[in-house]
């Protein structure tokens, strides 16, 4: 196809881009993305590890506490007991 003079000089006077360097402008680009996802997923996993410890280290202080109620009562110590209502009526102040 023939084209007129001007403009073919216009698209040879154009820089021609290397598909080459256009690939490794490309890559250096995804590499970045990559590194910043790894980045925020490696501060996710941080704040979730803390997260799991603090969980953990309540469950146990939950489990000594449960521990410590149950040798209690077993042991028979003297702890809050209820009184028993006598008529078995409900107690003062109850809407039954």
């Amino acid at each position: 196809m023939l084209r007129p003079r001007g403009r073919q000089q216009r698209l040879d006077q154009r820089p021609q881009v290397d598909p080459r360097e256009a690939r490794i402008e490309r890559l250096k680009a995804e590499r970045e993305e990559l590194k910043k996802r790894v980045a925020d997923r490696d501060q996710l996993v941080e704040q979730l590890t803390g997260f799991k410890q603090l969980a953990i280290s309540r469950l146990a202080a939950q489990h000594e506490e449960i521990e410590r109620l149950r040798r209690q009562i077993t042991d028979g110590a003297d702890g809050r007991a209820l009184p028993a209502a006598a008529d078995r009526t409900a107690p003062y102040g109850s809407c039954s």
